[in-house]
């Protein structure tokens, strides 16, 4: 039965084939990237973490594009911004709390790494280092490794478009399109490299260099998660169809300064950030289900208080739990057939 809005409201998610539980869900997901994110914030000023980089303001486009993909059989790799991607593709809060308390327990790396380095072999979220893009060029040989097996996945990388401007960028592009491999090249254009704004690092758009490596690029209001939907899923059946890569270019504001670190006051005035926080996409998005009829604020409350408890379970659990043990240092840095003296 289909959704019954106010007088003027298009049901745009049925047309894209998205049924009203999955927006639903949608908006459950970027919601809980942004509660999780603020409660790092605060966890770091109260001295309970020792840094947190934060993403709010690019959930909207994290989570369409997790729908998008096939969530059971894709590659993802995830930059450090990437929280409600990460939940949304089946990270746990109490996992990625976890990982900021760096506990021996963190899935991601034994809390051993900084925050935002993702990693889970159950989730095929393939691990991530430091050094910003380099996870470009592992996300084309995962597409290699498909197209090579004939198997049917994709991998999906992410990046911000500062990085764009990496040779690890262009080089993992240029293979790709030569290949004509399964790879979707999603860069979150978030209008800040730290603190450089997009006109002093970019002449062009991010998205037209794929126009040099033979393969589509597309821009797109990453702040309209029906649209980042319909693009990345556009993208991936391209892919499975043998055509090759497609870099998508989503357009969307940091609403929060770089990281713990940061003050983002000293490179940008806070009307320009005001400015940006009537964009929200996830405002909008939850607009739009009320116009629907498909959310209330009896659910807003429903759902804030859901996350409140989730969030304490995790705190409480990653709090309590040991850190890292020194030796565990060694600990998957060589294979078993390496300490055993095998070849």
């Amino acid at each position: 039965m289909e959704s019954q809005g106010t007088v003027g409201t298009v049901n745009r998610h049925q047309e894209l084939g998205l049924s009203d539980g999955q927006v639903i869900d949608m908006y459950k997901y970027m919601q809980m990237g942004r509660k999780y994110d603020e409660r790092s914030l605060l966890l770091q000023r109260a001295g309970k973490i020792n840094f947190h980089v934060s993403g709010i303001g690019q959930e909207a486009a994290q989570v369409a594009a997790a729908f998008a993909l096939d969530r059971q059989n894709d590659y993802f790799l995830p930059y450090y911004r990437d929280y409600a991607f990460v939940l949304t593709v089946g990270m746990t809060m109490r996992e990625l709390m976890l990982s900021v308390f760096a506990k021996a327990e963190d899935p991601n790396s034994g809390g051993r790494q900084m925050p935002g380095h993702f990693g889970s072999k159950r989730l095929r979220i393939v691990t991530g280092s430091s050094p910003v893009t380099t996870q470009v060029p592992h996300a084309v040989g995962f597409a290699l490794a498909a197209k090579m097996q004939k198997k049917k996945f994709v991998s999906f990388v992410t990046f911000g478009e500062g990085s764009s401007n990496q040779g690890d960028f262009h080089e993992a592009c240029n293979f790709a399109g030569v290949n004509k491999l399964p790879v979707i090249i999603f860069c979150q254009n978030n209008q800040y490299a730290i603190s450089i704004p997009a006109h002093k690092q970019l002449a062009g758009k991010v998205s037209d260099r794929a126009l040099g490596y033979g393969f589509p690029g597309i821009q797109v209001d990453g702040n309209d998660p029906l649209e980042v939907y319909r693009v990345v899923k556009e993208a991936r059946e391209r892919a499975l169809r043998g055509e090759g890569p497609t870099l998508i270019e989503a357009m969307m504001y940091r609403l929060s300064p770089h990281s713990t670190s940061d003050n983002d006051l000293a490179y940008r005035t806070k009307e320009e950030v005001d400015e940006n926080w009537k964009k929200d996409g996830v405002a909008a998005f939850r607009n739009y289900l009320i116009e629907l009829g498909l959310w209330s604020d009896e659910q807003e409350r429903d759902l804030a208080a859901q996350y409140n408890l989730e969030l304490k379970e995790a705190i409480e659990y990653a709090d309590k739990a040991p850190f890292p043990k020194p030796e565990d240092t060694l600990l998957h840095v060589y294979s078993e057939s390496d300490l055993k003296g095998g070849a």
